[in-house]
């Protein structure tokens, strides 16, 4: 398995902006399709965005298209997710996670990070 750290996250207002990024190890970075998920407090985790092995394609959950962006740069064995227009609604642990398609359930992919905290105030 590929072996993910997460970092990023924070205590932000409602309209600033953050970056997430993920560091994978252990593997061929370029193999694996990447997502990110978030779990809210007494919610269930859900799919926030994927992107392909090459990063040719990229998918979205409703309540963030538009405003979060996933990529990748396969040289530094990275992947990002731009957070713009942040909401209070955002506010979870977000969750990197590694698979060999780029899927939106969360069995799709096999290794995940430990998460990173997002907080945005109103």
């Amino acid at each position: 398995q590929v072996q993910l750290v997460e970092s990023g996250g924070g205590l932000v207002q409602a309209g600033d902006s953050l970056r997430l990024s993920c560091a994978a190890s252990g593997r061929t970075f370029s193999n694996y399709a990447m997502a990110w998920f978030r779990q809210a407090p007494g919610k269930e985790r859900e799919f926030v965005a994927a992107i392909t092995r090459g990063g040719t394609r990229t998918y979205y959950a409703d309540p963030v298209k538009g405003r979060f962006t996933i990529s990748r740069d396969n040289a530094k064995n990275t992947v990002y997710l731009q957070m713009n227009s942040l909401k209070p609604e955002d506010t979870a642990v977000y969750y990197c996670a590694a698979g060999l398609a780029a899927g939106r359930q969360a069995a799709d992919f096999g290794s995940w990070g430990q998460g990173t905290q997002v907080t945005v105030s109103s």
